[in-house]
């Protein structure tokens, strides 16, 4: 029987996985992601989530029109947990057993994030969606995802992209882009690669921890990551 090689991840998934050319949220993506989810889940790891918005919202693009930087990041960050309430409606109707923490508070619809509750969340066999970025303009959901990620004891980042890796230049636009299957934090903030942030790259640097690129978009890819089986990038010491 196939057993998870880690016992704890944090999946990052950005908010446009969840769009579609018809919507922003697109059922059917969700259905599939929470398939994907669910499989990855009976392995036996414990799995966080943070999710972005910029399939409703980007606040860096609003931010670069006019609108002031703090309010846009924070639209964004309203985004976040529309997307997130999506996430759980989907993961429930999978039988997993969720909960929405958000860092800036809403208690109507989700709980606050307090770091020990979100352990105890997953320690009880609970998927722990975390929305509202950091809860503070100017840092990105990238930078959400290490901080929480470390926070929570996470043995691993999975940053969930829409291409097999990390290429020296986007895959969608160049045919001769080439793949790395390997690479330090050091590489990647030397050759400006467009992974997560740099703010995010250095805080897994300074900690050690493990992020592996790999493409959402093929079924049974969250599973196969979580099995340790050698797909996408990996980045680390």
């Amino acid at each position: 029987m196939v057993k998870s090689k880690y016992r704890r991840v944090l999946l990052k998934l950005s908010g446009e996985v969840l769009a579609s050319k018809e919507t922003s949220i697109d059922s059917a993506i969700l259905d599939r992601v929470s398939a994907d989810v669910s499989e990855a889940f009976s392995l036996g790891t414990e799995i966080g989530i943070v999710i972005g918005g910029g399939n409703i919202f980007r606040g860096v693009a609003a931010s670069a029109r006019g609108m002031e930087r703090a309010s846009s990041d924070y639209m964004g960050m309203l985004a976040t947990v529309i997307n997130g309430l999506a996430l759980q409606d989907a993961f429930e109707k999978h039988n997993l057993s969720t909960r929405v923490l958000t860092a800036i508070e809403m208690a109507e619809i989700a709980e606050p994030y307090i770091r020990r509750r979100a352990i105890r969340h997953l320690e009880k066999g609970r998927v722990v969606i975390f929305v509202a970025g950091t809860g503070n303009p100017y840092f990105t959901t990238d930078t959400a995802a290490a901080l929480r990620a470390m926070e929570i004891n996470a043995d691993v980042i999975l940053k969930a992209t829409k291409v097999d890796g990390i290429y020296d230049k986007d895959p969608l636009a160049h045919k001769d882009a080439n793949k790395f299957d390997q690479l330090s934090y050091i590489d990647v903030l030397n050759k400006g690669l467009k992974v997560m942030d740099s703010t995010a790259i250095s805080l897994c640097m300074d900690n050690s921890l493990p992020i592996i690129c790999f493409n959402l978009n093929t079924p049974g890819n969250v599973a196969k990551v979580v099995a340790g089986e050698p797909i996408g990038t990996v980045v680390e010491s």
